[in-house]
C-alpha cells in the first residue's frame, strides 16, 4: 500500500507540474497583453516598459516560468487585473461557495447513482420510473436542466429559491465559508435550513448527469459478482438476496465505480462554471466568467490550476480507495 501511495503522488505531482507548462504557455500564447491589461489602453510607453519590467516579462521565457512556478510553491497566484486583489485572496473569497455546491452535488450523485443501480439490480418496485427519470435528466444538458428547475420549482410552484446561496442578508461568515456547517456552528439552523434549500436546485442540475452513469458502471459489476460462484453458494446456503449483495457483493464491484466516479467529478467541475451563473451562484464559476470579457489571464489561470490539481488529487484519491476496496488490484 506505502509503494502504491508513492507512485500515485509521485504521477500527481508531475501531472500538476505539466499542467503548469500548459497554463504558461497558454498565457504567452494569449492575445491580450497583461501589461495593456493593467495599465489601460492609454498608458504611456515608459509606464508599459517600466511595468513590463517589473512583472519580469522582458526576461526569458524560461526564467519567466521559473519565477512563475516558484511563486505558485509559495501560493503566490499573480494579482487579478480585475479585482486588483491578490489570486489566492480572490479564490479564498469565492470557493467555499464552490466547494459547498460540489459537494453536495457529489454525494447527491453518489446517493441517486447507488440507488439507481442497487433498485435495477434488485428490480424494487419503482426502479423503472427512477431509471427513466434520471435517465431523461440525464439525457439534458446541464443548463437546460437548471432552466427548467428554475421554471417548475421556483416560478411555478414556488417550493424552492431560484439565485444565491442565502435569504438571510446576516449569515455568518465564518468560520469554515460553508453555510450549511457555519450555520450549525453559529447556533442558527435556520441559516442552514435555508442555504439546503438554495443547494437542491443547482445541486440536483449537476448531479443527475454523473448518478446516471455511476449508477449504470456499478449496476452492471454488480450484475457481473452476482453471477459469480460464491455468489450462488451464498444464494444456495439460504441468505437472501439483499444480504449476499451487502456482504459478498457490493466491495469486489466498488473499483469500477469508484473510477467513474474519479471521472464525473472532472466533468461536475466543468458544469459548476455554467451552473453557478444560472443560479447566480457567488463561487470561482461567477469569478472567471467575470475575468474572461477583460482578459484577466492570471484569474483564469489560476482557476484552472485550482480545479486541475483539485480533479488529479480526487482522482489519485480514487486509485488508493481502488485498492483498499480490491486488494488484487496491482500497484
Amino acid at each position: 500500500m506505502i509503494q502504491l501511495v508513492s507512485k500515485r503522488l509521485g504521477a500527481m505531482a508531475v501531472i500538476i507540474l505539466v499542467l503548469t507548462a500548459v497554463v504558461f504557455a497558454l498565457q504567452k500564447a494569449s492575445p491580450f497583453d497583461p501589461v495593456h491589461s493593467m495599465l489601460g489602453p492609454s498608458a504611456s510607453r515608459e509606464a508599459v516598459a517600466q511595468q513590463r519590467h517589473a512583472l519580469g516579462l522582458d526576461q526569458p521565457l524560461p526564467s519567466q516560468y521559473w519565477h512563475y512556478l516558484t511563486a505558485l510553491l509559495h501560493a503566490d497566484l499573480g494579482m487579478s487585473y480585475r479585482t486588483r486583489h491578490p489570486i489566492t485572496a480572490d479564490l479564498a473569497t469565492f470557493l467555499p461557495a464552490t466547494a459547498e455546491l460540489a459537494l453536495f452535488a457529489l454525494v447527491l450523485a453518489l446517493v441517486l447513482g447507488t440507488a439507481l443501480a442497487v433498485a435495477t439490480t434488485l428490480r424494487w418496485r419503482g426502479a423503472g420510473v427512477l431509471r427513466f427519470v434520471l435517465v431523461a435528466g440525464a439525457s439534458t444538458p446541464a443548463f437546460l436542466l437548471a432552466i427548467g428547475g428554475i421554471l417548475i420549482f421556483y416560478q411555478l410552484l414556488g417550493w424552492l429559491p431560484a439565485t444565491g446561496r442565502t435569504s438571510f442578508t446576516d449569515a455568518p461568515t465564518g468560520p469554515t465559508g460553508l453555510l450549511t456547517l457555519d450555520g450549525l456552528l453559529a447556533g442558527r439552523p435556520e441559516v442552514t435550513l435555508d442555504a439546503m434549500g438554495h443547494l437542491v436546485l443547482p445541486g440536483l442540475a449537476l448531479a443527475i448527469g454523473p448518478a446516471v452513469s455511476i449508477g449504470r458502471v456499478l449496476r452492471s459489476s454488480l450484475v457481473g459478482n452476482r453471477r459469480t460462484d460464491y455468489v450462488r453458494t451464498a444464494m444456495a446456503k439460504g441468505l437472501s438476496e439483499g444480504s449476499v449483495l451487502r456482504k459478498h457483493v457490493v466491495r469486489n464491484s466498488l473499483g469500477p465505480a469508484l473510477s467513474m466516479t474519479g471521472l464525473q467529478i472532472g466533468l461536475m467541475f466543468a458544469g459548476v462554471l455554467v451552473i453557478e451563473n444560472v443560479f447566480s451562484w457567488p463561487g470561482i464559476g461567477q469569478y472567471t466568467s467575470l475575468s474572461i470579457p477583460v482578459g484577466d489571464f492570471p484569474a483564469i489561470a489560476g482557476v484552472t490550476l485550482l480545479l486541475g490539481a483539485g480533479f488529479v488529487a480526487i482522482n489519485t484519491i480514487v486509485d488508493i480507495l481502488q485498492a483498499v476496496a480490491d486488494p488484487r488490484i496491482d500497484v
